[in-house]
């Protein structure tokens, strides 16, 4: 039995920002588990659209009973195939993607088309399916709800990567990732610990001399 998905979500800037955002993803702090990309057909057909496949690599590790199965490069990493299909007249980009390797333990395969919004011509929709099988005997039903989980897992950092590299292309500062405010709050709270002994220091010398100058007067 496949499992079946479907989202929607949506970025607040037009169709034509997102569209060449769409090819300047990576890299990109909410998608550090893409580790290449490469384009290896591009072509512009006869209606003026725009058709172009990417091998991408991305590491993204199995359950740890799976990894016995498989050898180690495979276990750690994935090949995903990514057809798009992008027609500038009516506004509309549609992606096909589909993992090469691992096809005996799971294939999840997604199709995402980016339209602009009826009501909103300044916002896009991305709207998002996705298939997951397997044919592991015995174990398909536990692996299909493992790649499902971490399918969804990774959509929901969707809009974030897109909104990081939209402000980046727009000479905007980027949002700061949770990983950069946790770093900043930390170094924040060393700097204060560190400078707390000579503050206290300081004190103590001001209340002395303080104290000094009254027995004098």
């Amino acid at each position: 039995m496949v499992k079946y998905f479907l989202g929607q979500s949506v970025l607040r800037s037009s169709w034509g920002q997102v569209f060449p955002a769409f090819w300047q993803r990576y890299p990109n702090p909410y998608r550090k588990h893409v580790l290449t990309e490469d384009i290896v057909h591009r072509e512009v057909t006869s209606d003026q659209k725009l058709l172009s496949r990417r091998l991408l690599t991305k590491m993204n590790r199995m359950p740890r009973w799976a990894e016995r199965l498989f050898p180690a490069n495979v276990a750690h990493s994935v090949y995903v195939l990514e057809d798009s299909i992008v027609d500038p007249q009516n506004q509309t980009m549609t992606t096909f993607t589909w993992n090469i390797n691992r096809a005996r333990l799971t294939v999840v395969e997604e199709r995402c088309v980016y339209r602009v919004i009826s009501d909103n011509s300044g916002w896009t929709e991305i709207r998002r399916e996705a298939w997951v099988s397997s044919s592991l005997f015995g174990v398909s039903r536990a692996v299909q709800e493992f790649a499902l989980a971490r399918f969804k897992s990774k959509v929901a950092k969707t809009v974030k990567d897109f909104e990081y590299i939209l402000a980046k292309l727009q000479g905007e500062a980027p949002p700061k990732t949770l990983v950069d405010t946790a770093k900043e709050v930390k170094e924040k709270a060393k700097e204060t610990a560190l400078a707390a002994p000579e503050k206290a220091k300081d004190l103590a010398s001001k209340a002395a001399t303080k104290q000094q100058q009254q027995q004098f007067v």
